[in-house]
């Protein structure tokens, strides 16, 4: 009997304990099957983010060798002229202070050069990469120009500047120099901050009314004209009056520059040679009527490579006089 009634208060007790587990038990098997599928859930999304980043990897890859990064694109600068900052690792190697750390920045067909005006006259050439390759033979040198500054009290001096190749904006890059004692210096520039100036090629002016020879009552002859002309970074000139000929109501204009360096102008989609051998550059032109923003191009071989540079003449018709016989 005591046996009997020992049974069944241990099955009683057994039934007991299980109930009170029951729970517990399917709580843990259920949280324990969950930890496994969220462990293979975890471990998919593992391989996903490694196969992304693998993508990414190479897509970013296939950009720099393509040159399209997204920092380049985000600086991409439309062509035309800008001031810009140029900024050194030298106190010496520096722009002028009457530019107040500035240079030109000029951008045509997505390439970019900055003209800035140095200190003095102590730097004699730049190559655009390390003191190093600028000794090996066949190095490409950057030559001076001679320009022209003013200062805060009225005082000017020639100094010499540079047309220096930007490979892009507020990155830095090597510039190699060297001065009058013949040794190579290695420097980091940087050009950041371009802004762009206002808009002088004629945009905006296609009201403007165009004046031609015919509407002049021009005979045949020879005549002068005043011209002047916008564009570029402003250092390029053209000689002015300049000289006209008209004949059967065309007019060609001799166009005269402040430098032997331009090889070649662009009038529509004509190119015209320089029609001298000697001196500064001179070409003859047609010219298709007065008082309007005429666009022009020309070619400069002053840089380190040839650049085309986009220009607009204005022939003032009140200017016309004949030429002297």
């Amino acid at each position: 009997m005591k046996r009997s009634m020992a049974l069944m208060v241990c099955a009683l007790s057994g039934a007991m304990v299980l109930g009170s587990f029951s729970p517990v038990m399917a709580g843990k098997i259920k949280t324990a099957q969950t930890a496994v599928k969220d462990g293979e859930v975890s471990e998919t999304e593992k391989a996903d983010s490694k196969e992304d980043n693998q993508e990414d990897t190479a897509e970013e890859t296939a950009k720099e060798e393509n040159g399209t990064t997204d920092s380049a694109a985000d600086t991409a600068l439309e062509d035309g002229v800008y001031t810009a900052e140029f900024d050194t690792d030298s106190g010496m190697f520096a722009v002028n202070e009457a530019k107040e750390g500035k240079g030109e920045l000029v951008v045509k067909d997505g390439k970019m050069t900055i003209h800035v005006s140095l200190k003095g006259k102590g730097i004699l050439n730049l190559f655009m990469g390390t003191a190093e390759d600028a000794k090996k033979e066949g190095a490409e040198l950057l030559e001076p120009t001679e320009d022209e500054v003013t200062y805060s009290d009225g005082y000017s001096e020639k100094v010499y500047g540079f047309d220096i190749p930007v490979p892009a904006i507020d990155e830095e890059f090597d510039v190699a120099l060297i001065g009058k004692k013949g040794k190579w210096y290695d420097h980091k520039v940087k050009v950041t901050n371009p802004v762009k100036t206002d808009d002088s090629t004629g945009e905006g002016s296609e009201d403007a009314k165009k004046i031609t020879a015919e509407d002049l009552k021009l005979e045949d002859g020879s005549y002068t004209v005043e011209v002047t002309m916008e564009g570029g970074t402003g250092r390029a000139t053209i000689e002015s009056p300049a000289a006209i000929e008209v004949k059967d109501g065309n007019v060609t204009a001799t166009i005269v520059w402040s430098s032997p360096n331009y090889d070649y102008m662009l009038v529509g989609d004509k190119k015209y040679e320089p029609v001298n051998k000697d001196g500064n550059s001179a070409f003859e032109i047609p010219v298709d009527g007065f008082d309007y923003p005429m666009e022009v191009t020309a070619d400069t071989v002053a840089m380190s490579t040839p650049h085309e540079i986009d220009y607009t003449l204005q022939f003032d018709s009140s200017s016309i006089k004949e030429a002297d016989k």
